[in-house]
This record gives C-alpha cells, structure tokens and sequence, in this order.
C-alpha cells in the first residue's frame, strides 16, 4: 500500500478545504468497506485519506413533512431498523437486509454505498483498462460473467449497490457539499454512465462529497417490492436485482419506477417496463410484458447471456409481489 497523510477533521468545512487543496489527490474514507480494499490493491493512490468518521453531524434519519432524511454517514444497519423507514419505505429495507452481511452493514455508510467503486476484477487488478485510462476494456474478450448486458459504451462495468438501486427507485435525491457550496440533485442524475465519463461513476468533483439522502414521502397507494439473485446467499454483489415502486389506484398502476441492479454502469431505470405498466391493471400478462420489455435491448457477452433470464425472472417476482 502506498504512504499517504492521514486526515481525521472535526468539521465538514475542514473536509471540503482538504479536499480542494490536494489537487485531486485526496480519498475520503467513511465505513471503509471500499475504500481500504482499493487502496491495498492499489485502485487508488491518494496523497490524503479523509476520515469522515469524525462528523458525528452527518449520522441521522430525520422525518420530515415531505419525507426523510439520511445522513450520508448513517450506517447501513442503522437504516435498516429505523421505525421510520420500516414503515414508510419497506423497498428500501428490503434491499438493505440483502446488501452484504449484517457485519458490513454494521460498518458500512450509506454515502459509502452509494459512492463505491465497480467490483469489475479487472478495475480492481493488475491491468490498464479504459476506467484506469487504459487503451481497453478486458471484459468483452475475457470473463464478463459478472458485467453489463444494458448501458455498455468501451466499459462494462456493473454499479454495485443495492441500496442505489433501491433509492433511484423511490424517487430520491442527493445533497452534495463542495468549495462552491451545496446542490441537491436527482439520485438518478447523479451516477455517470461511461458513455459521459469512462473514468468516472458519478458527478462527484474532487472537492466535493455526499452529505444526505432525501426520498419523498410515498404517494397514497404506494407499493414497493426488491428482489434479487446472487451466487452466496449469505452474503453478496447482485448478479441482477430488480426493484420497484408502483402507485396503484382502483387496481390500475397510475406511476411505475423500475429499476435494475447488476447490469449496468449505473442503477438502471427501465423506461420501456413503466410504459409497459402506467396505466394497466398490474395482472400477469401486464407483468410479462413488463419484464420482456425491460430487457429488450440488452446486449449480453460471452458469459452473461444468462442475466437476460434472470433479470426478467427478477423484474416478474418483483411485479408479482406488489400485485398481491
């Protein structure tokens, strides 16, 4: 592992001047269930780590007139057995009791979640990729088990985060902190596919951080279901995931959010399974057609056609469930 100063601040301004100052050569460490492995396997090498463990301000879940807020800093098991969130975002729960081990997510932050680097083995390895400003991506010749079958571009990683997954779904929103000061955007708008940004996964600058999460208070008639598949059951990354939130009224589905876990760069919104649900009564060949379309333009690889099965498998049982 690489030497670097060790920062512990004791305010979020001390964090940002940090931050701007090391001329991107800087690293914030928050759970650090991410980012000590890359720094052992050498995905990064900062000149500064920033602690952030030390900002007690930014460990919260607060209700609202209009939703919730998280801390980005709140731990994912804190989340997970909130009252406020078991009652009012059970998608979101769902999704957290199946991220990692109850030991992780123990450790683990949400902003660290949400934030966390590609699991792709040749990110993580000895080799110069795209994503590493390399001249190719290793997985389209090599083994992509595990990598995209939607939203490719030269890089097929895959986002790893359940709980992202779960929350683009729910409508939320990401407050960011930096030297310029603070903006709220859109959970969706905030990752970056590689078709925008080979080396980057979201919008995060250097001198700037995630500070909270915002999801809205549910519409009446709300129904939300996370499903997901992985090869350890005890503990593990989504081969796929499919999570949903559908406003139901009189049994027809007046607005559907469907997003897709473990198959593309980014937590993928399917357009094409909302158009297949708005407006339809939420019965079995509504599903399927929902799910087929969701995968319609996927474009598997050597080794991970079977996503294509199982992501509509996911997508249906995800459906099922809310039609119960």
């Amino acid at each position: 592992m690489r030497a670097f100063e060790y920062f512990a601040p004791q305010q979020l301004a001390d964090v940002i001047h940090t931050l701007s100052t090391a001329g991107g050569n800087a690293r914030v460490c928050a759970g650090g269930t991410d980012i000590l492995g890359r720094l052992k396997d050498g995905v990064d090498t900062p000149d500064k780590l920033v602690c952030l463990k030390t900002l007690p301000e930014m460990r919260y879940v607060r209700e609202s007139n209009d939703g919730v807020r998280i801390g980005a800093l709140t731990t994912l098991s804190t989340i997970e057995e909130d009252p406020i969130i078991r009652k009012s975002f059970p998608l979101l729960v769902e999704a957290l009791y199946v991220t990692a081990a109850p030991q992780i997510r123990n450790q683990a932050t949400m902003g660290g979640s949400i934030c966390q680097r590609p699991r792709c083995w040749y990110l993580r390895g000895p080799f110069d990729c795209l994503r590493k400003g390399g001249a190719k991506c290793f997985a389209v010749d090599g083994e992509n088990k595990y990598h995209a079958i939607l939203g490719g571009h030269l890089c097929y990683i895959v986002h790893p985060s359940d709980s992202a997954t779960a929350l683009v779904a729910l409508n939320a929103s990401a407050k960011i902190q930096g030297s310029k000061g603070e903006k709220t955007v859109p959970l969706e708008k905030f990752f970056v596919g590689p078709e925008v940004n080979i080396l980057k996964e979201n919008i995060l600058e250097d001198d700037e951080i995630l500070t909270e999460i915002f999801i809205p208070t549910p519409s009446a008639g709300a129904r939300g279901a996370f499903s997901k598949s992985r090869e350890r059951q005890s503990y593990d990354f989504a081969l796929a995931s499919a999570a949903v939130q559908c406003t139901m009224k009189n049994g027809v589905c007046a607005e559907a959010r469907v997003v897709l876990g473990g198959v593309a760069p980014i937590p993928w919104r399917s357009i094409e399974a909302e158009e297949e649900l708005k407006g339809k009564k939420l019965d079995p060949k509504t599903i399927e057609r929902a799910a087929a379309a969701a995968v319609r333009k996927a474009k598997p690889m050597t080794q991970n056609i079977y996503k294509v099965d199982l992501t509509r498998q996911l997508l249906s049982k995800s459906l099922s469930q809310i039609m119960v």
